[in-house]
């Protein structure tokens, strides 16, 4: 079998690739390992994708499991050699001290995060080990596209109901890294990518030697997300730091621009956003927006449950909404802001510091702050860490929240957007979560408020709830005879993966190209989602030759 190198698509005799139009006839040059190098003798290696002073990754293929697959090398700039076309590194002995301890932290980040396989904003490591003078890390190589090719194609912005999905379960990435002593640093558009299913990956790992100044390796910084503190020589970077950067990325996603380099925003801290997009989002993003990227480390948003909080809880009132909305500039702290950069009020608006502070003082509006704390099923809203806001509802004489717990989501959310009551339907933080065998799909299982909270649709009020999606087993449904199309569809709509069994199996009874039945099941079984399902596929009748 001969692959293209740049690709690793059979290309047989081709030397331009017809997939990707790769030349074949080009070599790789040091330090990077020639292309077609086979390492652990079953990786082969093909063009160099991305480099940092860490590392670089190349696109290659796994010839045990005929996929293909990405391989990290551990290459620190300043620490070694690699002649022209040659496999192993040579270590500078002045300095063989410092790259195993570098190569040690290297090894071991990368096998805390191979642990990580059931987040589905990260990449699944499959493989690692020492060769060659190094180390080595293997993921696996899904069809992606560039997280600004993504926004691009969306006229340039995503819509915040499109961004939450995409990014909560990034948030509970990050959260997991840091509460095990790791973090990101590096969290940027160039960094995730989208899944042809629709999943945000997280890519662009490096240990905290690649993130910050001042370090034994050259710094990769990203300009825009990087937080002030990765610019100054020795500086602690932790959660507080990748706060910066997702927010950054989400401003990004949501305004179709990054944040000013934070060193330029040291003097005032100001963030520029459109008014017109500032009357688009919700005002509690704007207000996480505006937390999260606070220059100064005191100020910022402190954790990732805090920022998932705000993120997640809308407020109650609308003239929060009509006010950042008729604001078109402002100061980012209590003081008044002096520049605005050249630009009209009408066009550009400057975000507060703390948006809902300033308006709370401006026009005079008590909310009272509640966290629900249940863990009643039959009462339980929102998680225990979720503040919410909700009215005084001292002399309430209008509408409530009801129990709707065991009801249909649609049903619940047509009544409730009849009384002009916003109603969302919360994210889950991982693929495998929102699942129950006690209520059936698209039924309501948690809810943000009590029943009994005065519903006051005409102030904003909304209202998220957690729906189930099912049990997570799910019965097989009768397939034989029907087109291996149909048979798919079907399969797919119910959440299974489905592959072709490649056995040849003759039938008298079933046509050519018709699906027989399954492989090792049957219809009318009951399977669990993650199981691969193989379709055998008839060959037609078989002739006497």
């Amino acid at each position: 079998m001969s692959l293209c190198i740049g690709c690793m698509h059979e290309i047989g005799s081709d030397i331009i690739c017809p997939d990707c139009g790769f030349d074949n006839s080009q070599t790789q040059s040091a330090p990077f390992l020639p292309y077609g190098v086979v390492l652990d003798k079953r990786y082969v290696i093909g063009k160099n994708i991305e480099t940092n002073g860490e590392s670089t990754l190349y696109i290659g293929f796994d010839r045990n499991t005929s996929k293909k697959v990405l391989v990290r090398e551990f290459l620190p700039a300043g620490y070694f050699t690699r002649g022209e076309g040659m496999v192993k590194i040579n270590i500078d002995p002045a300095k063989a001290e410092t790259f195993e301890r570098l190569m040690s932290d290297f090894e071991q980040f990368f096998s805390f995060l191979s642990t990580l396989k059931e987040m589905s904003a990260m990449n699944v490591i499959t493989d690692i080990f020492r060769a060659n003078n190094t180390c080595y890390v293997v993921e696996d190589a899904e069809e992606l596209i560039s997280f600004e090719e993504y926004v691009e194609r969306n006229n340039g912005h995503i819509e915040w109901e499109v961004a939450r999905p995409l990014f909560m379960p990034v948030i509970s990435l990050l959260e997991t890294l840091h509460k095990n002593g790791y973090g990101h640093y590096a969290v940027s558009p160039a960094n995730l990518y989208i899944t042809t299913s629709g999943k945000a990956l997280l890519l662009g790992f490096a240990t905290i030697n690649e993130r910050r100044r001042g370090t034994a390796l050259k710094s990769q910084l990203f300009t825009g997300c990087a937080a002030p503190e990765q610019y100054e020589q020795g500086f602690p970077i932790d959660n507080i730091t990748d706060i910066y950067g997702f927010t950054a990325t989400l401003f990004y996603a949501l305004t179709g621009t990054l944040p000013a380099n934070a060193k330029d925003r040291l003097d005032d801290g100001a963030l520029l956003m459109s008014t017109s997009t500032v009357k688009r989002l919700p005002p509690h993003v704007v207000s996480a927006l505006a937390n999260g990227l606070q220059v100064k480390r005191e100020d910022r948003i402190i954790d990732f449950g805090d920022l998932r909080s705000q993120l997640s809880v809308a407020p109650t009132v609308k003239a929060i909404q009509e006010e950042i909305s008729r604001t078109a500039s402002m100061a980012t702290t209590i003081k008044p802001q002096k520049k605005n950069y050249g630009m009209s009020p009408i066009s550009v608006g400057i975000i507060v510091t703390v948006v809902s502070l300033l308006i709370f003082l401006g026009i005079g509006i008590l909310i009272i702050d509640k966290t629900v704390t249940t863990n009643d099923p039959e009462t339980t809203t929102a998680p225990t860490d979720t503040t919410v806001s909700t009215l005084d509802d001292e002399g309430w004489t209008g509408p409530t929240m009801g129990n709707y717990i065991g009801m249909d989501y649609d049903t619940v959310k047509s009544e409730l957007e009849a009384m002009k009551v916003a109603v969302y339907m919360d994210v889950y933080d991982s693929e495998d979560d929102g699942y129950s065998d006690t209520f059936d799909e698209g039924v309501i299982m948690e809810q943000s408020f009590p029943e009994g909270t005065p519903l006051d649709g005409e102030n904003g009020f909304a209202v998220t709830f957690k729906v189930s999606k099912g049990s997570k087993a799910r019965t097989l449904p009768d397939v034989e005879n029907t087109s291996l199309s149909s048979a798919v569809t079907k399969l797919t709509d119910l959440g299974f993966v489905v592959y072709q069994d490649t056995t040849t199996v003759h039938s008298d009874t079933v046509a050519e190209g018709k699906v027989i039945g399954y492989k090792g099941h049957s219809a009318g079984e009951s399977v669990l989602m993650e199981t691969p399902i193989y379709l055998v596929v008839s060959a037609g009748a078989e002739t006497d030759n």
